[in-house]
C-alpha cells in the first residue's frame, strides 16, 4: 500500500515509524516531512496547507492513504478537499475538526449534552470580558477560541494578570485571529491526563494514556509550549477514573457529534482534569497529541494501518486494539529560547547511537538536511527522545540516558520530565 503522511513534525515521524513496523510492505510519502522521516519515508516539498498540489501528488504516486497530521490542515479541511478528489483519507472532516477548531464549539456542545466540563463565558468583545472579570473568581483560564499551536491558554491568578490577558489575546492579537473570540473558564485543580482514542463516526476506541509537560522550564515554570516531554501510561488514570470517563465522557462526545452532524472519524484527543468532583474535559484534539503519540505508539501492538482503515471504513468495532504491558517517556529536546527567540540550522550530531538500539528512539520534529545531507536544527522543538521501559522509572532512567547521545549547540531540555512517578 502508499500511504501520504501530511505534516513535517514529531507526531509525523512516530506515525511513520509505526506505520514501517506493520508486517505489510508500505511505500511511506510525506509532505513536507524532515530530516528523521527521511530515513524512512519519500519527502516532497508540499506544505501541509498545499491541499491541491497534494492531490497532484498523491494522483501522480498512486497513492492508497492519506494521513493528515496537523490541526491547521484539518480544521480548513483538508479531508473534505483531498476526499473530494477521489482519495481515501484518514482525519475528520472540517465540520467535525470544529471540536479543536474552536474552543467556544467544544465547550457549547459540551455543555448541551451534559459532557462534564468546567464553568465558562465566552466573549466576542474585549469590553465585555473586561466588564466579566470586575466580578469573575480568581484565578481564572482565558483561552483563544481557535488555533494557535498549543499556546492560546493562558492562566490568571490575579485580576490584573487576567485584564493583562485579555488585552495580550483580543487587543494586541498575540495568537492573531485565534483571540478574536475567547473562553473564560474556571480555574480547574487537580491532576491532567491525556487519553488519545480512534473514532469511526460511531465506534470509539480508547488508547493508552498519558501525561503531557507544557511549559518551557522545570517545575512547570515559564510559557505554555507545545509540549516539552510527556510520559505513558498515566499512573493516575485509574481503573475508576477510566470507568467514569467512558460512561460520561468518551462515547457522549462521540454520540454529541454524530447528533450535530458532524460525524467524527479520526482521533479524538481528550485533555482531562482529575479532580476532586471527578474527571472534567480540559479540551478536546482533533489529531494525535505531539509529543504524546511518541510515547502512545511505540507501546501500541496493532498495525496502524489497519486501524486507519477501519476508522474510515466504519469497522473499527471488529479491531481489538492492544498495547503493551510496559511504559515510554519522551524528553524533547529543544533550541535555547523556545517557544520565543530562538536561533536554528546547528548541525546535530549523536543520532547514530540510536541505530539498532530496541527501545530507544529519536523522533525528528524540528530537523532538516542540509547540502550535505546531514541533519541540522529547523524549529524550536527538534527532537522527541523516547524510551520503553518496563515502568515508568525505567524508561525515564533510559530517555534521560539516550539524550546525552544527542549534541547540537543551543539543546535545551527538562529535567524532570516524570516527575512525581517514585511517588507513586
Amino acid at each position: 500500500m502508499k500511504v501520504l503522511i501530511i505534516g513535517g513534525g514529531g507526531r509525523e515521524h512516530a506515525i511513520a515509524w509505526k506505520i514501517a513496523q506493520s508486517p505489510k510492505d508500505h511505500q511511506i510519502y510525506c509532505a513536507p516531512g524532515n530530516a528523521g522521516i527521511a530515513e524512512i519515508a519519500e519527502c516532497v516539498n508540499i506544505g501541509v496547507m498545499d491541499f491541491d498540489q497534494q492531490a497532484v501528488f498523491a494522483r501522480e504516486k498512486g497513492v492508497d492513504l492519506i494521513v493528515v497530521g496537523p490541526d491547521d490542515p484539518l480544521v480548513a479541511g483538508a479531508v473534505d478537499v483531498l476526499e473530494k478528489a477521489g482519495f481515501k483519507v484518514f482525519g475528520p472532516s472540517k465540520a467535525a475538526a470544529l471540536l479543536e477548531g474552536s474552543k467556544s464549539f467544544s465547550k457549547n456542545l459540551m455543555k448541551k449534552y451534559g459532557i462534564p466540563t468546567a464553568s465558562y463565558e465566552v466573549f466576542d468583545s474585549s469590553e465585555a470580558a473586561l466588564a466579566y472579570l470586575e466580578t469573575a473568581k480568581m484565578p481564572i483560564v482565558l483561552k483563544a477560541d481557535g488555533l494557535a499551536l498549543g499556546k492560546g491558554v493562558l492562566i490568571c491568578g490575579t485580576r490584573e494578570e487576567a485584564v493583562n490577558g485579555v488585552k495580550t489575546l483580543m487587543v494586541n492579537k498575540q495568537f492573531g485571529s485565534a483571540g478574536n473570540r475567547i473562553v473564560a473558564e474556571e480555574f480547574m485543580t487537580g491532576r491532567e491526563v491525556s487519553v488519545l482514542s480512534f473514532v469511526d463516526g460511531k465506534t470509539i476506541k480508547i488508547m493508552t494514556s498519558a501525561q503531557d509537560h507544557k511549559r518551557a522550564k522545570d517545575g512547570d515554570q515559564g510559557l505554555n509550549t507545545g509540549g516539552m516531554g510527556t510520559f505513558s501510561p498515566s499512573p493516575f488514570y485509574t481503573e475508576e477514573v477510566d470507568e467514569f470517563c467512558r460512561k460520561y465522557i468518551y462515547q457522549a462526545t462521540v454520540d454529541a457529534m454524530k447528533a450535530e452532524g458532524r460525524e467524527f472519524k479520526g482521533i479524538i484527543f481528550f485533555g482531562l482534569m482529575l479532580t476532586e468532583a471527578g474527571p472534567k474535559v480540559l479540551e478536546y484534539n482533533a489529531r494525535f497529541g505531539d509529543p504524546e503519540t511518541q510515547v502512545v505508539l511505540p507501546r501500541m501492538k496493532n498495525d496502524i494501518v489497519e486501524v486507519f482503515e477501519a476508522c474510515i471504513d466504519g469497522s473499527l468495532d471488529q479491531i481489538d486494539l492492544q498495547f503493551e504491558d510496559n511504559a515510554a517517556v519522551c524528553v524533547v529536546l529543544a533550541s535555547e529560547g523556545y517557544p520565543e527567540h530562538y536561533e536554528k540550522g546547528y548541525s546535530i550530531g549523536g543520532l547514530e547511537a540510536f541505530k539498532n538500539r530496541d527501545g530507544y528512539f529519536a523522533f525528528h520534529a524540528g530537523t532538516s538536511l542540509d547540502d550535505r545531507g546531514n541533519a541540522v536544527t529547523a524549529g524550536g522543538r527538534v527532537l522527541g527522545v523516547t524510551a520503553v521501559g518496563a515502568d515508568l522509572k525505567e524508561a525515564r532512567d533510559k530517555a534521560y540516558e539516550a539524550v546525552q547521545w544527542v549534541s547540537f549547540e543551543n539543546k535545551y531540555m527538562r529535567l524532570d520530565i516524570g516527575r512525581g512517578i517514585e511517588d507513586i
